[in-house]
């Protein structure tokens, strides 16, 4: 397994070892120890979500405050989105800024995205299953987000030639300037 920082050090862009052949292939999708070297964190995980969306789909861009702040790990086993992460940690030099990463079902990139950042994504293809592990449970009373068009963020999202397909929750989250966000 290879992490290798973004832009956003913090963020980590998770390459496992893929072994194929004419058969197809075989790959660890989550080693906890070897998950920990190569981040050089100590996170533990606790939940595993999956989600299958449509061409289209825009979700987030979500996160939880502490007590129960999550971070991610996320994948695409089937389908490609491009996902991203938006720094919202108070007092940090990279608050309010932005990383991305396409993943697809045929690069078995994971995204990692630590507690103090909002997430979302969209889907690129004709639908995607999305799979993401936390670091804390959800807890309804933490749930926060971030209005995903924010002009202060400027989040280019890819035009796929159609209207995005939100949730009306995600429609109605704040700016970043009037968030509920980190402290560092």
């Amino acid at each position: 397994m290879k992490a290798t920082p973004t832009a956003i050090p913090d963020v980590m862009v998770v390459e496992p070892k893929v072994f194929g052949d004419a058969r197809g292939f075989f790959y660890e999708s989550f080693n906890q120890q070897a998950f920990n070297t190569a981040t050089g964190t100590d996170y533990q995980f606790v939940q595993d979500n999956h989600s299958r969306s449509s061409k289209g789909v825009l979700r987030g861009l979500h996160y939880q405050l502490p007590p129960h702040a999550q971070g991610k790990l996320v994948r695409v086993v089937r389908g490609a989105v491009w996902d991203v992460a938006v720094d919202i940690r108070q007092g940090s030099s990279t608050f309010g800024r932005w990383v991305a990463e396409e993943l697809t079902e045929y690069s078995h990139k994971q995204f990692w995205i630590p507690p103090g950042f909002a997430h979302g994504f969209v889907v690129l293809s004709e639908s995607a299953d999305f799979l993401y592990k936390t670091t804390d449970y959800y807890a309804p009373q933490s749930d926060r987000g971030l209005r995903w068009n924010d002009p202060q963020i400027a989040i280019p999202w890819p035009d796929l030639g159609m209207e995005w397909l939100l949730s009306d929750k995600d429609c109605q989250q704040p700016l970043l300037q009037d968030a509920e966000v980190f402290s560092v």
